[in-house]
């Protein structure tokens, strides 16, 4: 059985971690599917947003497969912490607007992929957190870095340092999440979401989420030559034209990423 599924729907990749019987836990077979598989969309340009995802009702991700875990050597720990870093890192810096459909449970590792996304939707009422320093370990995926990003230095030491686990209603509350959606609906709803941004220019949203995620680690004055630079690459593309025909047709454009 594969580990990783990738569905394309249109221009929607479709990313799924595909170990329901462990929780969609990520053993290193599995990272080295998806780090294949991330960088397959990456250099498609067929593929303008991606959502990632869980098999099954359970689970998003519950992380590190513990299992695996208990029969590796100390080598093959640091080898297994240092591919999810450099995979979730390959997620982050996909050029694509990414989802985490986050609809079970998301815990450790699991929730660290989901932070490397730009947006998170999670299934009402299920349970997440960085839950690493329980396990006598610490988030190595990037979530020390990107959760106190996200929601301010703080609250994320508060997170990290007592293993909180979250319903959803409260990581949304506390900006952890983009919005919760309900079971009956939910791939729906999250699919309708990224139709949203699918429907822009296609370039353009790639150099809106470079401007973005590149002028956030600058000072203001270097963010705006970042974003003057993005925005001259829009200029001479065909979808910059079509909008401003269609616009004046009355109609919606017809986006290439040209």
């Amino acid at each position: 059985m594969e580990s990783i599924l990738l569905e394309q729907r249109g221009h929607l990749a479709i990313v799924t971690i595909n170990r329901p019987d462990a929780m969609n836990a990520f053993n290193y077979d599995t990272l080295v599917e998806l780090e294949k598989t991330v960088e397959s969309i990456r250099i498609n340009p067929d593929v303008r947003a991606v959502v990632f995802t869980g098999a099954g009702e359970k689970a998003f991700s519950v992380g590190a497969d513990l299992k695996e875990r208990k029969t590796l050597t100390e080598k093959q720990v640091r080898r297994n912490v240092n591919k999810i870093g450099d995979v979730f890192n390959s997620v982050s810096t996909l050029p694509q607007p990414t989802i985490a459909a986050m609809n079970g449970y998301a815990f450790g590792g699991g929730m660290e992929l989901a932070l490397a996304c730009d947006f998170r939707i999670a299934v009402s009422g299920t349970t997440m957190g960085l839950t690493e320093t329980s396990l006598a370990i610490i988030p190595g995926a990037g979530g020390t870095q990107r959760l106190p990003r996200l929601i301010g230095e703080s609250k994320a030491m508060e997170l990290i340092l007592t293993a909180k686990r979250l319903k959803s209603e409260e990581a949304l509350e506390i900006g952890m999440l983009t919005k919760t959606a309900p079971a009956g609906s939910f791939m729906e709803d999250v699919i309708a979401f990224a139709e949203v941004m699918l429907s822009n220019g296609p370039v353009a949203l790639q150099q809106a989420k470079f401007a973005i995620k590149n002028g956030m680690n600058t000072d203001l004055q270097t963010g705006l030559q970042i974003e003057r630079k993005a925005y001259e690459i829009t200029i001479p593309t065909e979808d910059r034209v079509e909008a401003l025909v269609a616009f004046s047709e009355k109609r919606k454009p017809q986006f290439k990423g040209k």
